[in-house]
């Protein structure tokens, strides 16, 4: 009857009351949660976003979980939202921001389901409306639990705005539901009606008095009669279910009727058409996470807790397993016999109970042909039914693990390989050599035998390696001289290059290797020959005596690359025989060439004392005729500065010439002492009279001595050092030369009015002295050799004369320990320096 009513009058509500009669549906006990509880676990991609946060007492907040429809609701990505979920707020449209806030803390207040609708802003610049409802919970430890749905409802709020001039026309109808009142008669006659003040469409006089096949459709009319007369024949509450035509399209409504008089009826009519759809949605909703159960690639089940015992598992799970859904429904994994290890199961319960889920646990669990998977398992705890179940999602590895497992193997064999290569290359001794390969490749194949054969012409086949299980049988030197056996094991590793026996039982042999296999418990082997240029030299064999083994192809890869460097070992030992066999002869041709080269150095040695015997003695000689030449003149300079008049009996000599003749007899007098002071010290090494003298005050007093040489040549000094420098020991006589060859050598190379600057730098242990002027710079090959022992040519730029000092100065500067050498740079010109060890090392390291 309500039905009737609510067509003919129907009664509006506001969009909040539309909004809270949907949540209140989400959130009613007797909502089918079951399926939606159990998708939301494992959903992908959804029409919406399912979330749970968890709010602390702190303030701060973590994201447990976010579905994938955040990309679609909120255009941002999962991992975003988990790792800050302040990120949603700033999202929110401005004019909604203080309701979403006023919701939370009514929620929170009133321990009542959170409901907000509101507008967001997505990063694109869309605005959309969402509708969001959660289950908040106050955990023990004071900290609140949000799970919940987060709905795009823009469609909704599109179609509520262009339908706004349309709902004011039928306000009086939707205003008027649920709280429509009527009294109906038995036979369906509108008695009265209390709209409590909201707009009807027909008025109040067209309706009383009315039945209700004036009104409403022969369908509606015969539910609206079913409904009037079992209410009043068994005086209970009855509820109705119709649809509607109205100018807003088929409408959903409920009718509760309820007994108010003899042959009369109250009936409530209320408006259920967004009910109905939210409860479509979800079913469509259920429908696609069932789906997504189905069809997700990854293994899902869900078992109860206690026992383990599946309750559904989907195809993926029956695929990796092999058992069929039939098989798996009903039976714990035990019965199933799947774990491997039982203790992962009890990992998997004390980690979901102290954490409530497991993430990427990685466990090995046995399928129904016996294989062994490894998988990465995820679970979380869930209720169903109010049973604790569990949850889990594996992940499948298996091929993961077998090709990091090849790696490893991969990465042993090439360290196997290397180490063997380089003990072949760095040993002689072949025995140490092979023992140690068998030792490693029986370690490496985990087998239970590996030995090496060789093959001698003289003495037949023999064992002359091996490692074995003690459990096992040796074969350490065994050996065969039988022709006929020993031909047969040739043929099979000529023939075959490699020997592979899985099962011996399996395959013919002759009864001789039967009777060897036996002697020594052989199972399975694997044979590769030692060959070098076609020959063959030995094997290299593994055997497994504990039962059949399958030989994986990088074993089979290993004994083949290590029979080869085992080739070379034992060519390697070969050619080393024979290398001894000729070295007798050689010690022999050496004595002879040793003597000859002994006779050789006696007469380098008489050459040699010849050869300093001319330099001292024309070294001198020439010394004292040069001293000679420099008296004479220097004492003819100074007559003819006494008497201006020649005598008739003298010849006219120019001041000039005799100055030039001074200079250059001073020249040659100074190279003849670099050359005695070199060959002194190439045979005697440098003589120096260190004392523990301030650098600061040595460096003053040689630079005051060149003050005249620089004033002569124009030239300026800038004297950067500091008063402070710390002690060297040192040849004060020695170090004032060094530094007069720098300068001479500058100044003799280039024009007048140079520009020198002198500073000194701290470095660990040592002073360094740096001069640097604006000269004319040198290339690279002459820095290079500026301080070499050579012979210039005329043209060079420095003289022989100045290029002995400057080798000197090398030689003084290294006999003190420091070093000495020459910059060239265009843009800074010109810097000698040199180092000079300290008397005590400096705590600081200071430049100036």
């Amino acid at each position: 009857m309500a039905t009737i009513a609510s067509i003919t009058l129907v009664p509006g509500c506001t969009k909040a009351q539309k909004v809270d009669e949907t949540v209140k549906l989400l959130h009613k006990p007797d909502f089918p949660h079951r399926t939606l509880t159990l998708l939301e676990k494992i959903a992908a991609n959804l029409p919406g976003m399912i979330f749970q946060v968890l709010q602390r007492q702190d303030g701060s907040e973590q994201v447990m979980y976010v579905s994938s429809g955040c990309r679609e609701l909120y255009e941002l990505e999962p991992e975003v939202i988990q790792a800050d979920l302040q990120v949603l707020y700033k999202l929110v449209h401005p004019q909604d921001a203080n309701s979403l806030v006023e919701s939370v803390d009514v929620a929170k207040a009133t321990l009542s389901p959170w409901r907000w609708e509101g507008r967001i802003i997505t990063p694109s610049g869309k605005i959309k409306w969402i509708q969001g409802a959660s289950q908040l919970e106050l955990q023990a430890n004071g900290d609140w639990l949000w799970e919940g749905l987060v709905m795009d409802i823009t469609d909704r709020k599109q179609a509520e705005e262009e339908l706004r001039t349309s709902e004011r026309r039928y306000k009086a109808i939707l205003d008027a539901i649920p709280d429509l009142m009527f009294r109906l008669s038995r036979d369906g006659e509108y008695l009265d009606l209390k709209g409590d003040g909201a707009n009807i469409v027909l008025p109040r006089e067209e309706i009383v008095g009315k039945n209700l096949e004036d009104i409403l459709p022969t369908d509606v009319v015969a539910i609206s009669q079913e409904a009037i007369a079992k209410t009043l024949d068994s005086h209970n509450l009855q509820t109705c279910e119709y649809q509607l035509p109205t100018p807003l399209g088929i409408r959903d409504y409920e009718a509760r009727l309820v007994a108010s008089g003899t042959d009369e009826v109250l009936a409530i009519v209320r408006d259920i058409t967004e009910r109905k759809q939210a409860e479509a949605n979800l079913q469509s909703l259920a429908q696609k996470y069932s789906k997504a159960f189905r069809c997700s690639p990854n293994p899902i089940s869900l078992s109860t807790l206690e026992e383990g015992r599946y309750i559904e598992v989907n195809d993926s799970f029956v695929r990796l397993s092999g058992f069929d859904r039939e098989e798996a429904i009903g039976r714990t994994s035990f019965e199933l016999n799947m774990w491997v290890n039982k203790r992962d199961r009890m990992k998997l319960l004390q980690d979901l109970r102290d954490l409530g889920m497991v993430r990427n646990l990685e466990i090995e669990f046995r399928a129904k042909s016996g294989q062994i998977l490894t998988s990465l398992l995820s679970a979380e705890i869930i209720e169903l039914d109010g049973t604790p179940c569990i949850l889990a999602v594996n992940h499948d590895i298996t091929e993961r693990k077998q090709v990091e497992a090849q790696l490893r193997l991969s990465a042993q064999r090439d360290r196997l390989l290397t180490e063997t290569l380089a003990r072949i290359r760095s040993s002689l001794n072949l025995e140490q050599i092979l023992q140690t390969t068998v030792t490693e490749v029986r370690q490496f194949l985990q087998a239970d035998r590996v030995f090496i054969g060789l093959n001698d012409a003289e003495q037949g086949g023999k064992t002359v390696a091996e490692s074995v299980d003690p459990k096992y049988p040796a074969i350490l030197g065994w050996t065969t001289e039988d022709k006929t056996y020993l031909q047969e094991l040739k043929t099979l590793l000529s023939t075959n290059r490699v020997r592979l026996v899985e099962d011996i039982n399996q395959v013919a042999a002759s009864p001789k290797l039967k009777a060897h296999y036996e002697q020594f418990q052989t199972r399975a082997t694997l044979a590769v020959p030692i060959m070098v240029n076609n020959e063959l030299l030995g094997a290299l064999i593994a055997n497994q005596c504990s039962g059949p083994r399958h030989w994986q192809a990088i074993e089979i890869d290993l004994l083949q690359q290590m029979s080869e460097q085992l080739a070379i070992a034992i060519q390697q030992a070969r050619l080393y025989q024979e290398l001894a066999t000729l070295n007798t002869n050689l010690e022999h041709q050496v004595e002879e060439r040793t003597a000859q080269l002994q006779q050789k150095m006696q007469e380098l040695e008489g050459l040699q004392r010849v050869k300093d015997v001319v330099l001292h003695t024309v070294a001198h000689d020439l010394r004292t005729a040069v001293m000679g030449n420099l008296l004479v003149l220097k004492n003819l300079l100074k007559n003819r500065g006494h008497n201006q008049e020649s005598t008739p009996s003298e010849i006219p000599v120019p001041r000039s010439v005799i100055e030039r003749m001074i200079q250059g007899n001073d020249r040659q007098l100074g190279m003849i002492d670099s050359l005695l002071e070199i060959h002194s010290c190439e045979g005697q090494g440098m003589a120096l009279r260190r004392e523990l003298v301030h650098f600061s005050t040595l460096l003053e007093s040689i630079i005051k001595d060149l003050q005249p040489t620089l004033n002569q040549n124009q030239a300026i000094l800038n004297n950067l050092l500091p008063d402070d420098l710390p002690l060297v020991m040192a040849d004060p006589t020695q170090l004032q030369r060094v530094v007069a060859h720098l300068f001479t050598h500058r100044l003799q190379n280039n024009p007048p009015g140079l520009s020198f600057t002198i500073r000194t730098k701290i470095e660990p242990g040592m002073i360094r002295t740096e001069i640097q002027d604006n000269g004319i710079v040198m290339s690279k090959l002459e820095c290079d050799r500026l301080f070499d022992l050579s012979v210039r040519e005329p043209q060079a730029c420095c003289s022989t004369s100045l290029a002995l000092k400057m080798y000197l100065s090398r030689q003084i500067i290294q006999a003190h320990g420091g070093e000495i050498g020459v910059i060239s740079s265009r843009k800074q010109g010109l810097t000698f320096w040199f180092t000079l060890p300290l008397a005590t090392p400096s705590p600081i390291i200071r430049n100036s």
